[in-house]
């Protein structure tokens, strides 16, 4: 049997997706106990035949909220038309916990560049969109100006302030949120390049991926809202991408993407960090398949989802270990280590993954097969059935509240 390889939509698919997208029913934003958020990036693409990355006219991108209260059946509740960037790691956009705003970190835009064959080329980008859920339709109320190529958020479980991860200019910013009104207030250089952040369920600490020096960074966050870099750095392992916080505060998951941040073939690490001792230390490297990128701890703390690329995007056509798909390892956490409970398949290119709020149910999006995989595990987090949602457009970010 021959191997179909997905490949990211041709531009001249845009005017179907977004026929199709206006076919989904659409309900009122009010009526969810759960968000679903989903960042469409149809700037960009892989090309088979030049084995090359290939930029896209911009201005096509949104994103996508899901009524998920249902949780094998996410239902549209709206969308805004805003720049979203697959460049930076799928924690780009951020809800929160009160549900009523949306932010969207866009890290790259594209530009006219008739030099180019494609004639676009990457352009850096230093903005966040904010984005009221509360109103019907939902819509964009302010973009903010923060550093260069903003790429991973999070939010404070108070709601009342978030850190960006400013790619290029090795910095994070801290921004107040007050109702729709949200302002930077501060920045800290963290010394690297940095991908993703999170932040400590208390709100006093967060901790800082800092992508090409193999560390994640330790941050303090004052009651006045000034953000310090400790310089204290916790080795992990080899190109981190992604972190997540258990909600008990007491441990962080790193993903470890492998050599040059990319799918190899190689078997790459989460790296488990212990926050109940002081200083954190990293208490276990665990061994979970190629390319791990996005990084999801369940709500109730026993379980963590992280999708492997397994060379399923931007790999030649004769190497070795590409495949059709990517994957998905769910991990069983205690207070003593992580382990693997299963590996499967899902779609192409899997990025951004999160748990419904009964952590019963694992949503993945797959960007070269432009859809959602949704998963859903028993009580033991054994994977009991497993669902396709198609998409109108390539899911480059996924995310929902306390995530």
């Amino acid at each position: 049997m021959t191997n179909k390889i997905y490949h990211v939509s041709k531009f001249g698919m845009i005017k179907l997706s977004m026929l199709i997208l206006s076919l989904l029913p659409i309900s009122n934003a009010f009526s969810t106990d759960q968000i679903l958020a989903v960042g469409i990036d149809r700037k960009f693409g892989y090309s088979d035949e030049a084995e090359a990355y290939v930029w896209k006219e911009g201005g096509h991108d949104e994103v996508l909220f899901f009524d998920i209260d249902n949780q094998l059946e996410p239902h549209l509740i709206g969308s805004v038309a805003v720049e979203n960037s697959i460049f930076g790691p799928p924690t780009n956009i951020g809800i929160t916990p009160d549900q009523k705003l949306a932010f969207i970190a866009n890290s790259v835009s594209t530009t006219v560049d008739p030099d180019r064959d494609e004639h676009y080329a990457m352009k850096k980008s230093s903005f966040i969109t904010v984005v009221d859920l509360t109103t019907n339709p939902i819509k964009v109320v302010s973009k903010i100006k923060v550093g260069g190529m903003p790429s991973g958020l999070s939010i404070a479980k108070s709601g009342k302030f978030m850190l960006v991860a400013n790619r290029s200019d090795s910095t994070v910013s801290l921004l107040t949120i007050e109702n729709t009104s949200v302002k930077l207030v501060d920045t800290v250089n963290v010394g690297g390049e940095v991908t993703a952040v999170a932040i400590s369920p208390d709100g006093r600490n967060a901790f800082a991926v800092k992508n090409k020096q193999h560390k994640v960074a330790i941050l303090n966050i004052s009651e006045s809202g000034k953000v310090t870099y400790t310089g204290d750095d916790i080795p992990v392992g080899l190109y981190p991408w992604g972190i997540a916080i258990s909600q008990d505060g007491n441990q962080a998951l790193v993903t470890n993407i492998g050599f040059k941040s990319a799918s190899d073939g190689n078997a790459d690490t989460v790296t488990i960090i212990d926050l109940v001792h002081s200083p954190a230390r990293v208490s276990q490297h665990l061994t979970v398949g190629d390319a791990p990128e996005g990084i999801a701890i369940s709500p109730n703390g026993k379980f963590s989802a992280v999708p492997l690329l397994a060379g399923s995007f931007a790999v030649p056509l004769q190497s070795w270990y590409r495949r059709e798909v990517g994957a998905l390892s769910v991990l069983r956490i205690t207070s003593d280590d992580a382990s693997i409970i299963t590996t499967i398949d899902v779609g192409s290119f899997p990025e951004g993954v999160a748990f419904s709020s009964d952590s019963k149910h694992i949503y993945v999006g797959n960007f070269a097969s432009e859809s959602l995989s949704i998963i859903k595990l028993n009580s033991n987090g054994e994977v009991e059935s497993t669902k396709y949602f198609q998409l109108p457009g390539p899911p480059a970010s996924l995310r929902v509240a306390n995530q």
